[in-house]
């Protein structure tokens, strides 16, 4: 991306008015070009590297207890948490609550090389700088050790730092529409942590890494038998409000913290007829909070100042800000979702939702890395493949609660498409492919590309896997290029591009949808994540791809389409040089962290 220490002045433009529009000239503005690299300062300011951990000086840190992967609760199958009524569900205690932030957000090893020494998550972040913090708002629930109020997640402590001490009345008052049990979950993103590498195409990567974290949240709650769906009926500045990110004492002269989402997340289904609008089949979840009631809890008592992450910053990128601003959500929306009660097992007789893995949902979970390079020869079979693709299938066609885990979070119909490179697929000739994830989409996809193109079912996949064939020939080279020239495109056995349908998505939705197109975009990359470790090999998500030729490929032009997220998954090579420590090697040598 060149040596020159100063940054490339930006065509100048006025930047629009309307927010869709506002969003939509970032998107462009910050497309790799294969004459141009989107914005950035150009060179690694290590004497400013973000501190990759955030605490609030002055609160009061409740440590997790650490537990080995065989202590209760222990994790279920990895197939279990994908099958509807098959994990029990657990209560909310201090040891389940710890197992999922465990699973959610901690540390997931150490890395070490020479004197060098930095840490790897559950939740993937690109270039590992990790801008996404997580909070909880927890009542007064029987049988949890910890009082009412808002959490900050303190990964590296592996603890909870109180931000604000509610009185029990007002948080009750808050979760009443909810569940026995639920809590609130919540995720904000510092946008400096990625700018400080990526520049003005942060903003891009901050929001997948927030999708990542649904995925690991969602996953997380699924091996406790927890249910969890987005509450994004909720304007930002309800979110704000209750995370606390709108008190500029506290932010003072620090890197601020963008609120993003919430989700609840609840132990267990109502008894049938109970909750509000409660039916005989279906327990009727509110995606809103009640704003008298987040002004109430907004009094309570906080404590704590957030940490300075960098000396200074040379570059202050304005164009985040305001892409930050145009898709800010202002509208609050009294979304009811339906969530099936009572749901009975859901039975795996089908042999290609069945991951071949006997291994635990922990073990999958704890061993999950980006690979960074491939072999080049690892091939898998064409019915891995359509294992994994059925995972990313989030059945468009039921109510968002009765989908499978993990879609049942994601209270919208799917936006993303996968453009696939396929390389090493035994049973299937290499070329191009793709997979429609909603089958009412299918002319869309069509006609927004090249007419010339096949679509023709590729073979031997399910009938009910809207999977296809569209050119054949070697795409390994190709596949590399527009990824940046990344390698790692091209040896793996499979790649893909994520497309989002866009232009026609904001206009009717509103440019508060631009962010969760990379939500979507990285939830669906958490899934392929565990599902490539389930299948023995490995995956990277990619964020560095040049935009409209990936576009010119399959002859997308205007902005139907939209590339968002590169993916690739094949054999992993190591890099021996480094040496991988336990997650809380630095806790265990002092004896910490193994209370109860």
């Amino acid at each position: 991306m060149g040596t020159d220490d100063r940054i490339p002045p930006a065509v100048p433009e006025s930047v629009p008015a309307d927010p869709v529009d506002r969003v939509i000239h970032y998107h462009i503005q910050t497309k790799h070009r294969f004459n141009r690299y989107s914005r950035s300062l150009g060179y690694l300011d290590w004497a400013n590297q973000p501190d990759p951990f955030r605490r609030f000086g002055g609160s009061e840190l409740v440590p997790l207890p650490l537990l080995k992967p065989d202590e209760d609760p222990a994790g279920p199958s990895y197939e279990a948490i994908y099958r509807r009524g098959a994990v029990p569900s657990q209560p909310v205690t201090l040891r389940t609550v710890s197992r999922f932030f465990e699973f959610a957000l901690a540390l997931s090893a150490w890395k070490k090389a020479g004197e060098s020494a930095w840490a790897l998550r559950s939740n993937p972040s690109s270039g590992n700088l990790h801008p996404t913090e997580g909070y909880a708002v927890v009542p007064r629930i029987e049988g949890l050790d910890l009082k009412p109020g808002l959490y900050h997640y303190a990964p590296k402590e592996h603890g909870l730092e109180i931000r604000a001490a509610y009185l029990p009345e007002p948080v009750a008052q808050l979760l009443a529409p909810f569940p026995p049990g639920a809590f609130l979950f919540g995720l904000t993103s510092v946008h400096w942590r990625e700018a400080w590498k990526y520049g003005e195409r942060a903003f891009r990567y901050c929001n997948h890494d927030v999708g990542h974290a649904i995925g690991t949240a969602r996953v997380a709650a699924a091996t406790l038998g927890w249910n969890m769906v987005l509450l994004d009926g909720a304007a930002q500045n309800t979110v704000a409000l209750v995370l606390g990110t709108n008190r500029a004492e506290d932010f003072a002269d620090v890197e601020p913290e963008h609120p993003d989402c919430l989700a609840v997340i609840w132990p267990s289904s109502p008894a049938r007829g109970e909750g509000r609008g409660g039916s005989d089949l279906n327990y009727e979840m509110p995606l809103f909070l009640d704003p008298g009631a987040v002004k109430d809890l907004a009094g309570g008592s906080w404590q704590g100042r957030a940490n300075r992450l960098s000396r200074e910053h040379v570059v202050h990128w304005d164009i985040i800000d305001e892409a930050a601003e145009a898709s800010w959500k202002t509208q609050e929306e009294t979304r009811i979702l339906r969530f099936p009660l009572n749901a009975a097992v859901i039975p795996s007789s089908d042999p290609l939702h069945a991951s071949r893995t006997s291994s635990d949902a922990g073990t999958i979970i704890r061993q999950r890395r980006s690979a960074v390079a491939f072999d080049g020869k690892t091939a898998i079979s064409a019915a891995t493949l359509f294992r994994m693709l059925r995972r990313v299938m989030p059945c468009a066609d039921r109510e968002p609660g009765a989908r499978p885990m993990p879609w049942d979070v994601w209270p919208y119909e799917p936006a993303i498409h996968l453009m696939m490179f396929v390389h090493r697929v035994e049973g299937l000739a290499p070329g191009l492919y793709f997979l429609v994830r909603d089958n009412e989409k299918i002319d869309f996809v069509r006609q927004s590309m090249n007419p010339e193109l096949n679509w023709v079912p590729a073979p031997g996949a399910p009938d009910d896997l809207p999977f296809y064939w569209l050119l054949e020939g070697d795409a390994k080279r190709l596949s590399a290029q527009v990824s940046c020239h990344q390698d790692i495109a091209g040896d793996s056995a499979f790649s893909f591009g994520m497309l989002a349908e866009f232009e026609g998505v904001l206009r009717a939705r509103g440019a508060w949808w631009y962010p969760r197109f990379f939500w979507e975009a990285g939830l669906l990359g958490q899934i392929m994540y565990l599902e490539a470790e389930a299948a023995g090999v490995r995956a990277t998500g990619i964020g560095c791809f040049f935009d409209d030729p990936v576009h010119e490929i399959v002859g997308i032009t205007g902005l139907r389409l939209q590339s968002l997220y590169h993916f690739t998954i094949g054999g992993p090579v190591e890099d021996r040089r480094l040496m991988t420590l336990p997650p809380y090697f630095h806790k265990q040598a002092t004896g910490e962290g193994r209370g109860e």
